[in-house]
């Protein structure tokens, strides 16, 4: 997808990346890749950190302006941009589908990315042993919230933010070694996910930057 007006800067590994090329794919928003192989550093050259102090990705260039943080950029593409609601209009169940969503974005992939794992490997720690824990106990947690909730995904019969956040999570989970088999309510989720179109051409095996 290409639109001279939008960039999409990221990796096709990278479980926030995947999540906003998800929310693209969802409002129809066709856009330019740019795409930085993470353990070369590539992230953290000058030209990037100038658009991303943080030297994370992503970063979506859009409607003029430079955007990070993938719930940050998913929720404006979601008050800006037509197409199918990422979060309810019921404030309590809004308020639900972000906090499952933080599970996964606040408390369990950013304490297993790259960077992290790098510092727990040179404090002598096994990380894969830590990446692995940590992503079953958010997993136990994701669990249990979205368990009232029937329907094909997280909350009911529609995509939402949460679900956005599982999914990746999912793959980083079998990259560690996790038995997913423990969450069926989970792969049933990450099934309705991987069938939706917008999933379809988000996936990171399809992207131009796969290796």
């Amino acid at each position: 997808m290409t639109d001279s007006g939008t960039k999409l800067h990221g990796f096709f590994r990278s479980g926030a990346s995947y999540r906003v090329r998800v929310a693209l794919a969802l409002k129809g928003i066709a856009y330019d890749g740019a795409f930085y192989r993470l353990r070369s550093g590539e992230q953290r050259a000058e030209a990037y950190l100038a658009l991303n102090p943080q030297g994370l990705v992503p970063a979506l260039e859009i409607d003029g302006v430079v955007l990070t943080q993938s719930l940050a950029i998913c929720e404006y593409l979601d008050e800006t941009h037509d197409g199918p609601k990422l979060l309810p209009e019921d404030a309590v169940m809004r308020a639900r589908v972000r906090a499952a969503a933080q599970v996964i974005a606040c408390d369990t992939h950013p304490i297993q990315n790259l960077k992290v794992l790098g510092r727990i490997k040179a404090l002598g720690h096994d990380e894969n042993a830590w990446a692995a824990q940590v992503i079953e106990e958010g997993f136990d947690a994701y669990d249990t919230l979205i368990a009232p909730y029937a329907g094909s995904f997280s909350f009911g019969d529609t995509v939402s933010l949460a679900d956005l956040c599982l999914i990746p999570q999912l793959v980083n989970a079998r990259r560690f070694g996790v038995d997913v088999q423990r969450w069926p309510r989970l792969l049933a989720v990450e099934k309705a996910c991987l069938a939706h179109p917008a999933f379809i051409a988000a996936n990171p095996a399809t992207q131009p930057d796969a290796e």
